[in-house]
């Protein structure tokens, strides 16, 4: 007899969903309050070590890196969110179309573009970007939403695929339905369990990618505190200040951990074939 899934049974996904959570409060808290702020320079404060007033201590110019550390969560959160947000919204439809259509020059036409995208990782699509629009927060999250395009495309099209041959979609073409209606009404919220896993990872590597972006100089901008500008600034510090380098750091992998096991847990539970395997 097979055990009735449940959320609390995973550990993964009660640990990503805690660590997720976590770095989500810090960043709405900072809407609202941080401990200082985070563009007054304090230089007579510099470089101070974790302390009973700056918890996770000061950078090279004095600021408070726990406050930073709130703000930049907002930063990279927020990029990420909407960079997601283009792939799902672009993405999603592109494969519904591409199925729906399967083995048609629309078919081949949205493969082929998706193909040529992937060839293009985000860093080097921000590039191109800021080299005509220049460095900002905005056009990271364009970069980092065209790469999240055809990732959404193409699993979107391979889990409607296998939909479109079963008998209830069979049914809904008989009731004289388009295959727009069918792909909105029936394929959409049988793939939705893939897309929503799918979305968790794709929102870790887009914190990464943010942090990667702005470690270059191609994301968020001073005085914008952004995770991957703090540890750009303390690479050539790291022997005398090592906490302005693994503060941002440890940020970065907790959060990105958080978000991978709690895709995990979510895989676990709404696949019916991997909870079955494990019953």
């Amino acid at each position: 007899m097979s055990k009735r899934p449940s959320a609390l049974r995973s550990r993964s996904l009660i640990i990503g969903t805690v660590l997720s959570l976590l770095f989500v409060t810090a960043a709405l808290v900072s809407f609202v309050w941080t401990p200082f702020d985070v563009e007054a320079l304090h230089i007579a404060n510099k470089l101070k070590a974790p302390n009973a007033v700056n918890w996770l201590g000061t950078d090279h110019f004095g600021r408070d890196i726990f406050s930073m550390i709130m703000v930049g969560a907002r930063t990279s959160i927020a990029v990420a969110l909407v960079a997601v947000g283009i792939g799902i919204v672009l993405g999603v439809p592109l494969g519904l179309a591409a199925a729906a259509n399967r083995g048609s020059l629309l078919d081949e036409l949205i493969m082929r573009g998706n193909d040529l995208i992937f060839a293009f990782p985000s860093l080097v699509i921000a590039i191109l970007i800021t080299a005509v629009f220049g460095a900002s927060a905005i056009n990271a999250i364009v970069a980092i939403g065209i790469f999240n395009i055809p990732v959404f495309a193409r699993l979107t099209r391979s889990g409607a695929l296998s939909l479109w041959e079963r008998e209830f979609i069979m049914a809904a073409q008989v009731a004289g339905k388009s295959s727009a209606r069918i792909s909105f009404e029936h394929i959409l919220p049988n793939v939705m369990n893939l897309l929503i896993v799918q979305g968790t990872i794709q929102f870790s590597l887009g914190i990464l990618a943010e942090a990667g972006l702005s470690y270059v100089g191609l994301g968020a901008q001073p005085p914008t505190p952004s995770w991957g500008r703090m540890l750009a600034d303390a690479q050539t510090m790291v022997s005398f200040a090592p906490h302005m380098a693994l503060i941002p750091g440890l940020a970065i992998v907790l959060t990105v951990l958080g978000l991978n096991l709690m895709g995990d847990g979510l895989r676990d539970l709404l696949d019916p074939r991997i909870r079955n395997a494990r019953s």
